[in-house]
């Protein structure tokens, strides 16, 4: 698999969320609007349930959230892995429920957020191999430290891939591989295995466009072993 066809495959597939609310228009509704997301809303009764959102896939009922559970988790800050106890149990849930959904129109920083919660899961497992593609290699510079924490301070076997523009200095845990014909530099990709629990395994695949990136998360084992094979594989 190449992280473009991965990306072919999941744009083919009808996601649909389902909006549950009273009143005006909520923001969720306008940013998955934004990121290429279909979006309905339908009414709540007067004294029922809290706003919530239902996710289809090709017609088929995925998964249910709260309203303001998703709206808390993206206006979250970006903590280093290991720092982030009070938000980690909804990230695993804004993972699942919207798993394999494309969205476009993506910034860095919903993008580095997303990232973190992967870094997350391999920093608190600490085992498997985490890899990596930081399109460039100088791109790799403003999270140096993050990385190496996840190098030195766990079992993780950390594999960093990129165009080969900077030089990073060596960490423990750490392989860099450079990207010599600059396969992956369109692309965000991001996969970790779960090391000995593949329930943890998730992964991310972006690729960067004039209007920001366009892009998917998982944590379906099989998708991410899928996404492993995008360091590889030309």
């Amino acid at each position: 698999m190449t992280p473009g066809s991965l990306l072919s495959g999941f744009r083919r597939e009808r996601h649909r969320v389902i909006v549950y609310r009273s009143g005006d228009r909520l923001d969720i509704e306008t940013w998955l609007a934004d990121h290429g997301v279909a979006v309905e809303s339908r009414s709540l009764p007067a004294g029922g349930p809290s706003p919530f959102i239902e996710i289809e896939i090709d017609g088929e009922v995925t998964g249910i959230i709260g309203v303001d559970a998703v709206e808390m988790l993206l206006e979250s800050p970006i903590r280093r892995p290991g720092d982030r106890d009070e938000i980690s149990e909804g990230y695993r849930a804004l993972f699942a429920i919207f798993d394999r959904t494309v969205f476009s129109g993506m910034d860095r920083r919903e993008l580095l957020a997303v990232s973190r919660e992967i870094e997350d899961r391999a920093f608190r497992v600490g085992a498997g191999t985490l890899s990596v593609s930081f399109q460039r290699a100088s791109a790799f510079e403003s999270q140096s430290e993050v990385y190496r924490a996840l190098g030195t301070e766990t079992a993780l076997d950390v594999r960093v891939y990129g165009v080969e523009d900077w030089t990073p200095s060596g960490v423990p845990g750490i392989t860099y591989h450079a990207d010599v014909e600059a396969r992956l530099d369109p692309y965000w990709v991001m996969a970790y295995d779960g090391g000995p629990d593949e329930d943890q395994a998730c992964g991310l695949v972006a690729e960067e466009n004039a209007d920001g990136y366009t892009g998917f998360w998982t944590n379906d084992p099989a998708t991410v072993e899928d996404i492993s094979t995008a360091f590889t594989v030309a």
